[in-house]
């Protein structure tokens, strides 16, 4: 999918959200489709990735719309605990609350699998980033107690890699 089509699948949930009487909630939206949304890079994804904020199960009336989506849990996901802070709100949205993370927290959050494509994303994305947040993010998921350990592992493993390819 490319921006204007993750848009309109977003809008679609927004609107069975509202059609459902459904309260409006927040999404937290990671990985390629925030890159796309936030103009971090322009290449297309599969699906769309978000945070479970511990959804109740009639929101899965809304979230059925986003067709292929994973929701991923806090706990096995690279994420600093202050990832909500720096996340964009995107406007186009009235009725329920879309955001996007920061392209410094989607950066450090590719560095677990450091794929082809994750590469690919990190060449154009790294040279937006601020270096000194980029160094904080990484020293708060490192010292995060609920991040399980073979996530961490394998994140501080692959870390030492991502640091010198990308001078941080």
């Amino acid at each position: 999918m490319h921006r204007d089509s993750l848009m309109e699948v977003i809008h679609e949930m927004e609107e069975v959200t509202k059609l459902f009487k459904l309260d409006p909630f927040d999404i937290y939206i990671v990985g390629g489709s925030a890159c796309i949304l936030g103009k971090y890079t322009n290449r297309a994804t599969l699906d769309i990735d978000f945070i479970d904020l511990g959804y109740p199960a009639k929101y899965g009336k809304a979230f059925s719309l986003l067709r292929d989506y994973d929701m991923l849990e806090y706990e096995s996901t690279i994420l600093s605990p202050t990832y909500k802070e720096r996340a964009t709100k995107l406007r186009d949205f009235k009725y329920i609350n879309v955001y996007i993370l920061s392209k410094e927290d989607i950066a450090i959050s590719k560095i677990i699998r450091l794929s082809e494509k994750d590469i690919e994303d990190l060449n154009e994305i790294i040279p937006k980033c601020n270096k000194t947040l980029l160094n904080n993010i990484i020293k708060e998921i490192i010292e995060r107690n609920d991040l399980f350990e073979t996530k961490k592992s394998e994140f501080c493993k692959k870390l030492k890699v991502f640091k010198e390819k990308y001078n941080v």
